[in-house]
């Protein structure tokens, strides 16, 4: 059996995902990984089959997206190529991490395929959303990557075809302690942004992983290095807690972990604003704006009892087989 596993590349929750994934669906069959998208700074084990520039948005620098950036990087003629031309007739299976040139080129061809996201998540009118919807988002999560069938991951199985977060392995044998640091990830802020707030908070340590850094350095009681996977992983086990932007798999990770949480959404970033209204009805705390009240809220947050563990059982395998049986 030959099988195309597309992927989103904007962020790094997707690729993070399938690294679990892949293994998985390898038992089945061969295996063709697609990613697309310009934003991903964690990289698969495997072989890419397709690389193509997608339709991402960028990060900025002060907690939003940059949007002339993501305007000007944005190649609708070539994305429209792309779609086109990809070649999906010898391919039994095609699954969808909220890619969206496989996904359309499925509709194109009349391709069955099958969305493996937590961006399906939100087809479902029970998962939470902010108190504002937004039309227009509610619209891209239609549109964007349209597949013929649907499995979602949630914080909570919020719906029949929702299931709770894919826990990467090298995560779930972990043995989780506290060397008493504070894991950071916001991938929307400059570390220089960050670093004067975190300064001021010393009977902690942070140790902040930057999109926006080439080089590690250390200020004072707070060091700076690029994103990566082992190191990242090594820090959130070893933390006190994890302060992230609203994405989902992070806070999963840190959940599980029994890691105290702290989200900071992304502004004008509607499924950071979903995610997070999510997380605060898991008791999470969330923060939505660097102001005066900035530094006395972390640490209020560092102080207070507010670690939890959530159980997420591990279910990939048998989501993966089910997929695998019923759409091939």
């Amino acid at each position: 059996m030959k099988i195309l596993f597309a992927i989103q590349g904007t962020g790094n929750g997707h690729i993070s995902r399938a690294r679990e994934i892949v293994p998985l669906l390898q038992q089945y069959g061969e295996v063709d990984l697609l990613v697309s998208g310009t934003q991903a700074d964690v990289l698969l084990d495997q072989p890419l089959s397709f690389r193509f520039h997608g339709f991402s948005y960028i990060f900025g620098k002060k907690g939003g997206v940059n949007h002339l950036e993501s305007f000007k990087r944005m190649k609708l003629s070539r994305l429209w190529r792309d779609i086109r031309s990809l070649p999906l007739k010898n391919y039994d299976l095609i699954v969808n991490d909220f890619e969206p040139v496989s996904a359309w080129a499925c509709k194109l061809q009349g391709r069955p395929s099958v969305s493996l996201s937590h961006q399906a998540s939100f087809l479902s009118d029970k998962t939470p959303r902010p108190k504002n919807t937004s039309f227009w988002s509610e619209l891209i999560f239609k549109v964007y990557a349209p597949t013929s069938h649907k499995v979602a991951f949630h914080f909570e199985k919020y719906d029949d075809f929702i299931h709770t977060p894919v826990i990467r392995s090298e995560i779930r044998n972990m043995e989780p302690s506290s060397q008493g640091h504070i894991t950071v990830y916001l991938p929307a802020f400059h570390d220089e942004t960050l670093l004067p707030h975190f300064k001021q908070i010393t009977d902690v340590s942070w140790e902040v992983f930057s999109k926006h850094c080439k080089t590690a350095y250390t200020d004072g009681n707070v060091s700076v290095q690029p994103i990566n996977n082992q190191k990242y992983n090594e820090s959130l086990a070893t933390s006190a807690g994890l302060f992230t932007g609203g994405g989902f798999e992070g806070p999963a990770e840190a959940l599980y972990l029994g890691k105290r949480v702290l989200v900071f959404p992304m502004k004008y970033q509607y499924e950071q604003l979903c995610n997070a209204e999510a997380a605060a009805r898991l008791g999470i705390p969330v923060i939505r704006q660097i102001d005066e009240n900035f530094v006395p809220r972390l640490k209020q947050w560092i102080s207070a009892e507010n670690k939890m563990r959530v159980e997420f059982p591990n279910e990939t395998a048998s989501i993966v087989e089910r997929i695998v049986k019923e759409h091939t």
